[in-house]
């Protein structure tokens, strides 16, 4: 019997290709109850709903913690900052005492300034005498009269400044930071503290001299900006000054002058530099330490305060 036109049906689809390997593989590993564990599509992995494949949950990973480090060494020191602090002498003259051999570490003589020491174990002597243990640092104010010389031996008949601080200060190792003349008055800082010393008269640490100066004749504004923008006074040119005019009178003029530098006889040969001779000189401010009401030849110990605002200004903040 033939089929009506227009109601033949289509064959149905033969299973070719991949989908019918799929069967088949199916059918082999059949199970009775639910999907079968064995089958193609139990075996892949199981997809997200970006369609990508569902990654395992990842373990929450403990954050690494680097062992303890092991305890630092001892703190080492160079030589001579060790001895300027243990109060032998400025920095700059505990090296020449170790460049002449005069210092030896645990019996043997040491040379080299960049020797470096265990401050708690290492036994210092120089000149054969061991150092003091930790002694007690001194700050001592002096109002320096004229007629006595900035030296801690005898080279003249002329008075010490040494005989006008105390004497406990002097036996501790306490030595001026920096020198005016015999004929200069003013300000002069004692201290047993070497670092001190060291910053206090090196350029490098820029703490501002300040002097009072009475000069012979009418300081001129040529002179002046000469003065401020530094001079050759044969050792080569001063760092520039601060200069302030104080009094002009008949015959001589008073200004106040201040440097950073140190060098010897600095502010005479600054003012004869430019026609000016010196007829006094005072010392009146050393950084931040003002002769407030000292007089000639009296002394006194800074206060907690200063001694901060003189740490201050040289960078020895703690």
């Amino acid at each position: 019997m033939k089929a009506r036109s227009g109601s033949r049906t289509k064959p149905k689809a033969k299973d070719s290709g991949p989908r019918r390997r799929v069967r088949e593989i199916d059918k082999r590993f059949a199970r009775t109850e639910g999907e079968a564990p064995g089958s193609l599509r139990a075996r892949m992995p199981e997809r997200g709903s970006s369609g990508e494949p569902a990654r395992p949950p990842r373990e929450r990973r403990r954050r690494q913690v680097d062992p303890p480090l092991a305890s630092a060494g001892p703190k080492l020191e160079r030589l001579q900052k060790f001895m300027a602090r243990r109060g032998v002498d400025s920095r700059r003259k505990c090296e020449e005492l170790i460049l002449e051999g005069r210092v030896k570490v645990g019996g043997v003589t040491v040379t080299e300034l960049g020797f470096k020491v265990d401050p708690g174990s290492d036994a210092v002597s120089v000149d054969g005498k061991a150092l003091p243990s930790e002694v007690p640092c001194y700050y001592i104010l002096l109002n320096k009269p004229r007629g006595y010389v900035t030296t801690c031996t005898q080279e003249s008949t002329a008075g010490l400044v040494v005989e006008l601080i105390p004497k406990q200060a002097i036996e501790a190792g306490a030595v001026p930071a920096g020198r005016l003349d015999k004929m200069a008055e003013g300000l002069l800082l004692f201290s047993n503290d070497g670092e001190m010393i060291h910053r206090l008269t090196h350029p490098k640490y820029s703490v501002w001299k300040t002097y009072r100066v009475r000069v012979k004749g009418k300081l001129t504004g040529g002179a002046l900006k000469r003065l401020e923008k530094g001079v050759d006074i044969g050792d080569g040119v001063t760092a520039p000054a601060q200069v302030k005019v104080i009094k002009a009178a008949e015959g001589y003029s008073v200004m106040e002058l201040a440097i950073h530098e140190g060098r010897n006889r600095q502010v005479r040969r600054m003012c004869k530099a430019v026609g000016h001779a010196v007829l006094e000189l005072c010392r009146s401010r050393i950084g931040p330490i003002k002769m407030g009401t000292l007089k000639p030849g009296e002394c006194r110990e800074l206060s907690a305060k200063e001694v901060e605002k003189l740490k201050k200004a040289v960078g020895m903040e703690r």
